[in-house]
């Protein structure tokens, strides 16, 4: 018999490759939602710009700033994401980015299927917390989860666009967040106009062949 983790994990992996299979539907689209922080950095001194033959040249000291969250969502198949700069991650803060989803960004959808993990926010609950009950009731009537199994988290495409995200924008210095938000907002218009999509590769049939080990034999 596999083992209750084992299970666990595999229905909620299986539950996400068969999403992620699915074709593109405009009533139904299947976004991803993550979150992350970043440490605000300033400079204590000015770099030393970029000459020929030399990169700009920074200074080892640094003033910290706290930190910002983000919170990204993106919809893989069409090359769409957005990215908001909060100061806190809060149930308050998940359910008004759950509202978002309804209201801003997919208001025509008749159902969203939201990837996301486990955190203790990313709950329905949490806008019954956020917003009264008639309010939360008509926003989760648009909203269908599906969470990443424990230590599964590679299974959000989200991630991907964080990657992607620190590599291209937030690999350097950035002291305040009206700056962090301004450079973010930079980055997604351009990744947006690329409609730059996500190709997933990752099947029910590989991961029954790769991960078999977690399978009943």
């Amino acid at each position: 018999m596999i083992p209750t983790v084992g299970a666990d994990f595999v229905w909620r992996m299986e539950d996400l490759l068969d999403l992620y299979a699915e074709p593109y539907a405009p009533t139904h689209p299947t976004v991803c939602f993550d979150e992350t922080s970043k440490q605000l950095v300033a400079e204590t001194r000015l770099p030393l710009p970029m000459e020929p033959g030399k990169p700009e040249r920074v200074d080892y000291e640094y003033e910290r700033r706290g930190t910002a969250n983000l919170f990204l969502v993106t919809e893989p198949l069409t090359g769409w994401r957005h990215v908001d700069v909060t100061d806190r991650r809060t149930k308050h803060d998940f359910a008004q980015q759950m509202r978002e989803l309804v209201d801003r960004h997919f208001p025509n959808a008749d159902r969203i299927r939201v990837v996301l993990d486990n955190l203790n926010t990313h709950t329905p609950g949490a806008l019954y917390e956020a917003f009264a009950p008639e309010e939360a009731r008509r926003v989760l009537r648009k909203l269908e989860f599906h969470y990443t199994p424990v230590h599964g988290s590679w299974l959000n495409m989200a991630e991907l666009e964080f990657s992607m995200l620190s590599r291209q924008c937030l690999d350097r210095r950035i002291g305040d967040r009206d700056f962090l938000t301004t450079e973010v907002a930079a980055w997604e218009n351009a990744r947006n106009e690329q409609r730059a999509t996500i190709h997933w590769q990752f099947t029910v049939h590989d991961a029954r062949r790769k991960l078999h080990r977690l399978y009943p034999s």
